[in-house]
């Protein structure tokens, strides 16, 4: 079976946005399929990492928007570590959600953008993450209301799970979450130099 790439698919444009986010050269992966091999959680993604890639690499840049992949990519950075070309698949994976989320995209995989939503407004809100709202509210939203419930004694008992959240650390939580809104409402170039006080 013949394909054929049609010269108004290619999207150099955003293929070199995407290097330049990531800080990656995607024309370097050679295709080796290490970072599919060892990656925890390819038997979940639509696609495996190493095709994310060829993806790009072919033009493919709006099929790759869209893949599930780019959600469920926990940025572990084992595909990092295998690479022999030293390509930060974590780092492009992130570069495609965050272009994803530019473009109005939404994420085939209600739960991870549920749990992200929830992870952030915890940490916005004690400074770090409380793990017993997290779960609470990530159970209700799923509806898997009584989910993983027969392991919250052992982890309050062993002590890995508290009844009341921590509040260590909720100034500079705050300081990154203004930097976080200030990049976004004037753009990253105008806006290198972090505020002092991280």
């Amino acid at each position: 079976m013949k394909h054929v790439i049609k010269r108004e698919q290619l999207r150099p444009d955003i293929i070199q946005t995407i290097e330049e986010l990531s800080g990656q050269d995607i024309k370097s992966c050679y295709q080796c399929g290490k970072c599919s091999a060892g990656c925890p959680i390819a038997a979940d993604m639509d696609v495996p990492p190493n095709q994310v890639i060829r993806q790009l690499q072919l033009g493919f840049v709006d099929e790759a928007l869209r893949l599930k992949t780019i959600w469920l990519c926990a940025s572990c950075e084992t595909c990092t570590t295998r690479c022999p070309r030293e390509v930060d698949l974590a780092a492009v994976m992130d570069a495609l959600r965050n272009i994803a989320i530019q473009k109005g995209i939404r994420s085939p995989e209600r739960a991870v953008t549920l749990f992200n939503k929830i992870f952030l407004s915890t940490v916005k809100r004690y400074g770090r993450v409380f793990e017993m709202e997290l779960i609470g509210m990530f159970n209700t939203g799923t509806l898997n209301f009584f989910k993983d419930m027969t392991k919250a004694p052992k982890l309050f008992f062993k002590g890995r799970l508290k009844l009341f959240p921590n509040f260590t650390g909720r100034k500079m939580a705050n300081t990154v979450f203004k930097d976080v809104k200030r990049i976004k409402s004037s753009g990253p170039e105008e806006n290198s130099e972090p505020s002092k006080g991280i």
